[in-house]
C-alpha cells in the first residue's frame, strides 16, 4: 500500500504516555519508584541560588582593600538581613563613624582583599518541581527526577502560549464554529481549562484573565491579537515561559478557524474532569506542540493503546491542511499518486489527493499536510 511520510497532531481518546520530570540543577527527588502521583504533588524540589549583589566596601569606608577584613561585622558565610549592618567604621568619635547596610537578606558569599569588594548572594529560591500529570512513577534519576506514566486522553495544539497549569474542563460554547466571547466566560469559570470554538479575541482573552481562567482551548487567535496581549512579535523561539496570567491553547492555527469537529466532541466528552494543560511551543527542530492531558478513560473505552505515531501516512488517513489557500481545511487522504506534478509556484513536487466532508476531491503537495492520529 502506498504511504508518505508527513508530521502529525494527535487528538487520541486514550493512549500511554510518559512525562520526564527533571530539575534544572542538582537537588533532592521526593518520591519514589511505582508511587503514584497526583498532578500537584511535588516530585523533587532544590534551591535555585539566589542573585549576587556585589558591594565595594573598599570605598564606601575610604580604607585601602586589604583592610576590608577588619572593618566586616559579618564574614563570608555568615547569614545577613536586609538592613543589617555588614560593616562600620571605628573612630574615636562615634558621630564619625560609617556603617553600611545590607540591601538583600541572605548571606555574606566572599570577600576580596585585593579589590576590597565583597559579594553578597541573596536567599535561595525553592524550587518545587510538580508531577503535572497524575500517573505512576516508573523511574527515578537521582538528584534531578523522575518520569511519570499516565494513561488518558491526548490532545496536541498548534501553538500555545503560557506554561503548565491543571484545571477542571469546561465548555463555554455549544459547537466549535462559535466564537468564544468575553459574555460567554462566567464567574464560575475560574480556576478552569475552558473549551471555546472557533476564535478568541483580545476582550474575551482580558476576561478570562480576569475572571481567573487557567487555560483557554480554541481553534484559533488573530496574530494581531497574539501582539497585543504579549507586547512583541512572538517570533521564532520557544514559548510556554510567557506570564499573561492564563495559558492559551491553539488547536487549529491563526484566523477565524472552527476547532475540528472530532477534537471539540473529544473535549467535551470529558467535561468536568482534571485536566493538564502546556501552551510550550517550538515549531524548528526539536518541534515541541502544546498539549491537553487528560487522565483516565473516556466513556466507552477499556482499553488505553501506547503512544507511538507511525510517522508515515496512507490512503484513509484523516490529516489537515496547514498551508494556504486550503489552510486549516481537515479531510482524508483518498490517494498517494507517485508521480511529480506541477503545482502553482511551478515546483515539480509530491502531491496526495485529499477527499473532504462533502465529496469533494483536491489536490495538495503532500509537505502541505499534517496528519490527525486518532
Amino acid at each position: 500500500m502506498a504511504h508518505a511520510y508527513t508530521p502529525g497532531l494527535k487528538a487520541i481518546p486514550c493512549t500511554r504516555l510518559t512525562k520526564n520530570r527533571l530539575l534544572p540543577i542538582p537537588g533532592k527527588v521526593l518520591v519514589e519508584k511505582d508511587k503514584q502521583v497526583g498532578a500537584l504533588d511535588v516530585v523533587a524540589e532544590t534551591a535555585l541560588p539566589g542573585r549576587v549583589y556585589p558591594m565595594n566596601i573598599a570605598n564606601r569606608l575610604g580604607i585601602n582593600p586589604d583592610e576590608v577584613k577588619g572593618f566586616m561585622i559579618k564574614q563570608p558565610g555568615d547569614k545577613i538581613k536586609k538592613g543589617e549592618v555588614i560593616a562600620e567604621t571605628k573612630p574615636f568619635i562615634k558621630w564619625f563613624k560609617t556603617t553600611i547596610e545590607s540591601p538583600v537578606t541572605g548571606t555574606v558569599d566572599s570577600l576580596s582583599e585585593i579589590t576590597g569588594q565583597v559579594l553578597l548572594r541573596a536567599t535561595p529560591k525553592i524550587l518545587a518541581l510538580k508531577a503535572y500529570v497524575k500517573g505512576k512513577v516508573i523511574d527515578v534519576q537521582p538528584d534531578f527526577g523522575v518520569t511519570v506514566e499516565s494513561e488518558g486522553t491526548f490532545i496536541q495544539g498548534i501553538f500555545g502560549i503560557g506554561g503548565e497549569t491543571n484545571g477542571e474542563i469546561a465548555v463555554a460554547v455549544d459547537s466549535p464554529d462559535q466564537e468564544l466571547l468575553p459574555e460567554n466566560i462566567k464567574t464560575e469559570h475560574k480556576g478552569k481549562i475552558l473549551i471555546g470554538g472557533q476564535h478568541a479575541g483580545i476582550a474575551s482573552i482580558k476576561k478570562a484573565i480576569e475572571v481567573g481562567v487557567n487555560a483557554i482551548i480554541v481553534g484559533g487567535i488573530h496574530d494581531k491579537d497574539l501582539r497585543k496581549i504579549l507586547g512583541y512579535d512572538i517570533g521564532v523561539a520557544v514559548t510556554g515561559t510567557e506570564k499573561i496570567g492564563l495559558t492559551l491553547v491553539v488547536t487549529e492555527g491563526f484566523g477565524m478557524i472552527p476547532m475540528a469537529e472530532y477534537t471539540y466532541k473529544l473535549l467535551i466528552s470529558r467535561k468536568g474532569e482534571y485536566a493538564s494543560v502546556s501552551g510550550a511551543t517550538q515549531i524548528r527542530a526539536g518541534v515541541m506542540r502544546p498539549e491537553i492531558i487528560i487522565p483516565g478513560f473516556p466513556k466507552d473505552i477499556n482499553e488505553c493503546k501506547k503512544e507511538e505515531g507511525r510517522g508515515w501516512i496512507e490512503p484513509g488517513d484523516p490529516i489537515r491542511i496547514i498551508r494556504e489557500p486550503h489552510f486549516g481545511v481537515i479531510g482524508t487522504v483518498h490517494s498517494l499518486p507517485s508521480e511529480l506534478t506541477k503545482v502553482h509556484s511551478e515546483s515539480m513536487v509530491r502531491v496526495l489527493t485529499v477527499e473532504l466532508s462533502g465529496g469533494e476531491k483536491i489536490v495538495v503537495p503532500r509537505a502541505n499536510v499534517e496528519i490527525l492520529e486518532k
